[in-house]
């Protein structure tokens, strides 16, 4: 008898050891995984450097609580806010919590309750987050969601007209992962931003996936013109370790006082030894040319095998990559799987490659082999 609610349906790998790139199951079978935890292990399993800064946090203490002060939040705070135009961070545990933060923050800050959101979007699972998420089958069987949240569509300038004087906030992905790796338009961005200053909006950036160097830059917001109020993290802050946050400016310093949030193990000494080693790694400008080429370079490989019948377009930013399809991809994630490839699905109809960010050219090189084979099986290529 299986003991777990079914939530995540069958599971048929086991990983019993991680390092770099490459894992292995309770079998004995390596596998080149490309999907990280889902974009979480930024710096690939088990980096000696992360490994050692928690083995030595945990050699010091794991937990105290919020109550007393714990100095590692200071400095990944800094580190989180440096050469930006955000200067405050909450932290918690997950981008759900990290989301539900920022809801609140909104709330109190503007008190007002319309928040505009955008269809194929993820914000996570908490009864809020569902609302703000523009995926109708996240939803099914749970009755009313909280209704502040108006899904407009993606990348739609007349969408943009939904957003007034009555707007507590507009809360988007950069790229929508879940959603199927869909970047935002440069230009709609910019109108959003405009139409936001016309009525003072707050604008929100759920950076759950993209942030942390993922596309190629700290946050993906900056290679865009918004300046969001606020932004949230998670996934790959911690390489691994559960950790989520919020990042907002000066003004919110007012709104959110004592009292105003919290949570027991958002912050905690052992999560904050692994996100600061881990920005220790990633925010460099070598790290970050480094994803910025291995996406490129990606990209490029990936694109021999658009036809424009069965594969339409390669699409991303940084190491957040997807290959679309016309057809269901999710034999083919299974496939690879067998062959020693990790991906994952982002949506019906797109391969998602999400691969450590510093991931090498001959990795990348064995990924697109595995994948061609498997194409040849079936007589794409």
């Amino acid at each position: 008898m299986n003991s777990l609610l079914p939530t995540y349906g069958p599971r048929t790998i086991e990983i019993a050891q991680a390092s770099g790139s490459y894992v292995t199951d309770v079998s004995g079978n390596t596998y080149l995984d490309f999907v990280m935890g889902i974009a979480v292990c930024g710096t690939g399993h088990r980096h000696p450097y992360v490994q050692q800064k928690i083995e030595e946090q945990l050699n010091r203490v794991w937990h105290t609580s919020n109550l007393y002060m714990i100095s590692g939040q200071q400095r990944v705070a800094e580190k989180l806010t440096k050469g930006t135009h955000l200067t405050h961070a909450f932290f918690c545990n997950s981008g759900t919590e990290a989301n539900e933060a920022a809801f609140k923050l909104v709330r109190k800050w503007t008190k007002k309750t319309k928040i505009v959101t955008f269809t194929q979007s993820f914000h996570g699972r908490t009864f809020a987050m569902l609302g703000a998420t523009g995926q109708d089958k996240v939803k099914q069987g749970f009755g009313p969601m909280v209704n502040d949240f108006i899904h407009a569509p993606f990348n739609d300038m007349e969408a943009l007209n939904l957003i007034d004087k009555e707007t507590s906030a507009v809360w988007l992905e950069i790229v929508q992962g879940e959603g199927g790796v869909v970047v935002a338009n440069q230009s709609w961005l910019q109108a959003l931003q405009e139409k936001a200053d016309e009525y003072d909006v707050k604008i929100v950036v759920d950076e759950v996936q993209t942030g942390i160097a993922r596309t190629g830059t700290r946050f993906a917001f900056e290679q865009t013109p918004l300046q969001p109020h606020i932004v949230t993290l998670a996934k790959g802050l911690g390489s691994g370790i559960p950790v989520g946050a919020m990042l907002t400016t000066t003004e919110a310093t007012e709104i959110f006082g004592p009292g105003s949030h919290g949570s027991t193990f958002g912050g905690n000494p052992l999560a904050m030894a692994a996100a600061e080693a881990t920005l220790d790694i990633l925010f460099t400008p070598t790290s970050l040319q480094h994803v910025k080429d291995m996406g490129d370079y990606l990209k490029k490989g990936l694109t021999q095998f658009v036809d424009g019948e069965r594969f339409i377009e390669v699409r991303g930013l940084g190491l957040m990559v997807g290959l679309v399809s016309s057809e269901p991809v999710a034999e083919w994630v299974t496939q690879l799987a067998e062959t020693g490839l990790l991906v994952v699905m982002a949506g019906p109809h797109v391969i998602r490659f999400l691969p450590s960010l510093r991931v090498t050219k001959s990795e990348i090189n064995e990924a697109l082999m595995k994948l061609e084979q498997i194409l040849q099986k079936e007589g794409v290529v």
